[in-house]
């Protein structure tokens, strides 16, 4: 009897979008605490472009190459801004109210800043390959501006995904790069899941051990003074 043959598992360009697509919901959600969802469907486009009210664009290198845009409505943009903010402990009276204000803008390049940095997290760990990023360009528009990756790409594809706040206001992903497949030859370990968030949390427990052994040796020195000892 012949030995079954072990069907290779495959990852394609559309697994890759899939991947971004949670790490920009998860990101979001979790940084505004609300709900920030993408639809089931995804839409094959030919170009990529910024798109008033913000654009925001990234490239990316190194396993492979591509481009990452994501375009806000104003609308969009003020709340996921102030969520993030209230959530930060922001008080309300101290939150810009217009979307072209400068704040509304650098909490978007932020959280991008997060949201691909938790992608190539997830590439690394589920492919193993790597790929980096140059910081992301957010942009106030009032017209679009047609983009295109930098790279000699043999075949491009575009898709564009549409999400919704909580709020039901839209936006959009866009991701540009070379038809690609990753073909898994042998069973691996994926590494455990980062949490900076958990990382931050030992490091407040572990100060704050820190401060209490030092209260009480602080105790314990001026008690042994008094006796003398």
């Amino acid at each position: 009897m012949k030995p079954a043959i072990r069907k290779s598992k495959i990852i394609t360009t559309d697994d890759i979008l899939l991947t971004l697509c949670r790490s920009m919901s998860g990101v979001l959600s979790k940084a505004t605490q609300s709900s920030v969802t993408y639809s089931a469907m995804v839409q094959k486009i030919t170009k990529t472009s910024l798109k008033p009210d913000f654009g925001c664009f990234v490239l990316f290198d190194g396993g492979f190459s591509g481009l990452v845009v994501t375009n806000f409505t104003k609308d969009a943009a003020l709340e996921l801004y102030t969520k993030y903010m209230r959530n930060m402990g922001m008080p309300a009276e101290e939150l810009a109210i217009l979307h072209t204000s400068d704040e509304v803008g650098d909490v978007l390049g932020e959280l991008m800043n997060q949201i691909v940095g938790d992608f190539t997290g997830q590439i690394r760990k589920t492919l193993q390959t790597t790929i980096s990023q140059n910081q992301p360009k957010m942009l106030s528009l009032n017209k679009q501006v047609i983009l295109s990756v930098d790279t000699n790409l043999d075949r491009p594809q575009a898709r564009r995904v549409t999400f919704t706040t909580e709020n039901n206001h839209i936006f959009y992903l866009e991701l540009a790069m070379d038809k690609t497949e990753f073909i898994q030859l042998e069973e691996f370990e994926q590494e455990d899941e980062f949490d900076a968030d958990d990382l931050l949390d030992q490091h407040r427990l572990s100060k704050k051990e820190e401060k209490k052994q030092e209260s009480n040796q602080d105790f314990d020195d001026s008690l042994f003074d008094e006796l003398g000892i």
